[in-house]
């Protein structure tokens, strides 16, 4: 059977796609990739990461759609950063506090989370040394 050669991206359906990208692009330190109209009506945004191939899409049907309800802890993306701390800060300075954390893990390393918009979570996680 023929294997996936790698992740291209990970959608997530959002109500209000300029707020969604302001905050991941502000908090988060994303850049916008492209933008463009599905077939179907969607507003489509893709977003790069540091580092990474991967990108993230950001979704926002047509009008009359039904509304995004995130569940509680469904699903998050998690980020690497290198100073949990000052990231806190500078995030939490431009609107965007910490939802929970700083946790020490078990390994040592430090997480946190941020919520966004429609209620995601945002886990960062500054690797034990």
């Amino acid at each position: 059977m023929p294997a996936v050669t790698r992740l291209l991206h990970t959608r997530y359906r959002v109500n209000d796609l300029d707020a969604s990208v302001k905050f991941y692009t502000e908090a988060l330190g994303l850049a916008v990739s492209r933008h463009h109209t599905s077939p179907r009506g969607a507003q489509l945004v893709f977003l790069s990461t540091p580092n990474s191939n991967e990108e993230i899409e950001l979704c926002q049907m047509p009008p009359g759609a039904e509304p995004v309800k995130v569940q509680p802890d469904l699903t998050h993306l998690a980020f690497e950063v290198t100073d949990l701390a000052a990231f806190a800060t500078e995030a939490a300075a431009k609107g965007y506090p910490l939802s929970d954390g700083p946790t020490v893990t078990g390994s040592g390393s430090l997480i946190a989370f941020l919520d966004a918009p429609e209620g995601y979570e945002i886990e960062l996680i500054q690797r034990a040394k």
